[in-house]
Order: structure tokens, then sequence, then C-alpha cells
């Protein structure tokens, strides 16, 4: 049960690194944002040696495994490639830019998507029964994180975000966001 504080401690710092950007305090951002990943991380291998495992069937093992790489894979490229790295988690203040292209197009916040399955898939692939407890309370911390970012730092934080909660769904893509997203990828294929 630590390793789940600890996790949730986590996710109490990473909640305070959009309130350090606003204020725009130098270097604490960075470190913020370090401490806050580096507890979840350790809490997540903790939670995913525990010794005390659940009996699942292997099938049901590898779709964790698969769902594992596809979702660590979309949500590390949604948070730290699709994003500008420096601006968002180095720099101090904010981005100078609103980003809505990529997986931005789909959704305001893709990658609490991708997090919600890369926490099922890391209950299947563990087996561990406290990963089970905790998977569900990390889901519930990072959507409460999502929905306070949008509400009360990204439009302080962005010009025009605005407009782009009007246009652009919160978590789960519509027929227009898809759209938009398809469009976007063929203008980029078209740059390229």
């Amino acid at each position: 049960m630590n390793n789940i504080v600890i996790g949730i401690c986590g996710f109490l710092f990473l909640h305070i690194v959009d309130f350090v950007s606003l204020k725009k305090i130098p270097l604490l951002k960075p470190l913020i944002w370090i401490i806050g990943a580096g507890f979840w991380f350790y809490a997540i291998v903790m939670l995913y040696i525990d010794q005390d495992k659940m009996a699942l069937p292997v099938g049901v093992t590898m779709f964790g495994w698969i769902l594992l790489v596809i979702s660590v894979s979309i949500f590390i490229y949604a948070l730290f490639i699709n994003l500008p790295f420096r601006k968002t988690y180095v720099d101090k203040g904010v981005g100078d830019k609103l980003i809505k292209t990529g997986l931005y197009s789909l959704a305001r916040h893709p990658g609490a998507i991708w997090f919600i399955l890369f926490m099922l898939s890391l209950i299947l692939v563990s087996k561990s029964s406290l990963m089970a407890i905790a998977a569900p309370i990390f889901m519930v911390m990072n959507t409460i994180l999502v929905v306070i970012q949008d509400k009360y730092f990204f439009t302080r934080m962005f010009d025009g975000y605005d407009q782009y909660q009007k246009e652009t769904p919160m978590l789960v893509p519509n027929k227009r966001s898809i759209n938009t997203f398809i469009k976007s990828l063929q203008q980029t294929r078209i740059k390229n």
C-alpha cells in the first residue's frame, strides 16, 4: 500500500507543475515535474514487481503486452513528441503556442485515454493484486489532473484555448475531430 501512496504523491507533484508554469518560476517546473514523475514511476515499478500475483490466463497476459506496447507508444508520442518537450516540461513559463495538430486534433487531452489503457495493460501484464487496486486510483488522479488543467489552467496559459474547447472534444474523439485529424495527416504527408 505504501507504493500506492507514493504514486499518489507523484500525481500531487504533477498537479503543481501548471501552477508553477503560470508563475514563471525558473528551474522549479522541471524539478517538480521530475520529482512527480519519479515518485509515480518508482511506485509503478514497485507495484509491478509485487509478489502478490493474480492468476490470469496466458491469452489475457499476451493481450496485456500488446496493449502495453501500443498504449505506451502513443502516450509517449502525445506527451513528449507531439508537444514541444523543452517548452512544455523544461523552460520556465508556458509554451508560446497552443498545439492543435496531430493527436491534439483528435482530443484536447489525448494522453488521458492512452494512460487509462496503459494502466489496464499493467494490471494484465504484472498480474499484481496491488496494481489492480492502484491502477483505478491513478486513472482517477490523472483524469482529475486533466479536468483541472482544462478548466482552470489552459484557458489562462494559451491564447485561443476557449475556441479549441469548442472545436475539439476533451477526451473522446468524435466524427468532426477524427476528420480534422485525417486532414492534418494528409497535409503533413503532402508537405513531406
